[in-house]
């Protein structure tokens, strides 16, 4: 199919763009458009108007420190994925984007997009929701920042007013004792995940003091779940296989899987499952190199 008529606009400062989205409801923001286009081309989206901001500046840039990594809204997968500075600061952010879809896409999709794009079965909303990182906006009316655990609210559907335009997205370094593991599951490598979990555990004093795991492609938004209770209290400081398999039942209690035409309930629970255990050993052994001194 092809989109509906729809209208243009490529406007080079901010505030122009602020303005464009205040005076029609129905305009969009246009970045990358790798989600976008395919919704305007199957007639699921029929915005009255695009806005492109791709023409703005200061929006392409990555900045990191040992706070975090910014990332600005035209920012491609791409060259997130390729940052060796952002792949220091938080590990994370390399293992989800390699995930991210096809070549192609990534050489044109932005990670802000995607974030604000708010597909639940997208990997950085997870990302940013387990790593409590924000995504900061602007509108004629002043900016302001959206946690990440409140970006999406619904199937493609963020916390953002529609005449809002999210300029980055900030994600936590990774703090002393962390690790980080991410696993998913598709049909082909670069299709949507089937299910996909990212984990961070903290190990202090020889023991996991912190564990929590973030779900896509399980609920109707992104799930993060304090799996800590389950692993808490082990005496030699190492989650054993019976902790693990707890901390899974943990996950699946507080999911709702859904079944789908690739996908039943039950095997997404499966996969939840299995994912839940392989990524919590992950991280885990992350954690444990880290302070040893090895892999950042």
């Amino acid at each position: 199919m092809k989109p509906a008529p729809v209208g243009y606009l490529r406007p080079t400062s901010l505030e122009e763009a602020c303005r464009a989205l205040a005076d029609d409801p129905d305009a969009k923001v246009l970045a990358g458009g790798q989600s976008l286009v395919p919704l305007l081309s199957m007639r699921l989206a029929a915005p009255s108007t695009l806005v492109d901001i791709n023409a703005l500046p200061g929006l392409d840039g990555v900045e990191v420190d040992e706070a975090g990594v910014r990332v600005g809204a035209l920012v491609r997968h791409a060259d997130l994925l390729a940052h060796d500075g952002a792949a220091r600061v938080q590990p994370l952010l390399r293992m989800a984007l390699s995930h991210v879809a096809h070549a192609p896409i990534r050489n044109r999709g932005t990670t802000v997009g995607s974030l604000v794009h708010a597909d639940a079965a997208a990997e950085m909303p997870a990302v940013l929701a387990l790593l409590g990182g924000t995504v900061e906006v602007v509108s004629a009316r002043g900016t302001r920042t959206v946690a990440g655990a409140d970006l999406v609210v619904g199937p493609l559907e963020s916390s953002l007013a529609h005449d809002e335009v999210a300029t980055s997205a900030w994600f936590p370094a990774l703090a002393d004792g962390q690790g980080v593991g991410f696993a998913e599951i598709s049909r082909r490598q670069g299709d949507y995940a089937l299910c996909g979990v990212a984990a961070l555990v903290r190990r202090a004093a020889g023991r996991v003091v912190e564990a929590r795991a973030a779900y896509l492609a399980v609920d109707e938004t992104p799930t993060v779940v304090d799996l800590l209770p389950a692993l808490d209290g082990d005496p030699d400081g190492d989650p054993d296989e019976a902790r693990l398999a707890a901390a899974a039942d943990l996950a699946l209690a507080s999911l709702s899987p859904a079944g789908d035409i690739h996908a039943t309930e039950q095997y997404r629970a499966h996969l939840a499952r299995v994912l839940t255990v392989r990524v919590l050993r992950e991280a885990d052994d992350h954690a444990r190199r880290r302070g040893q001194g090895g892999a950042a």
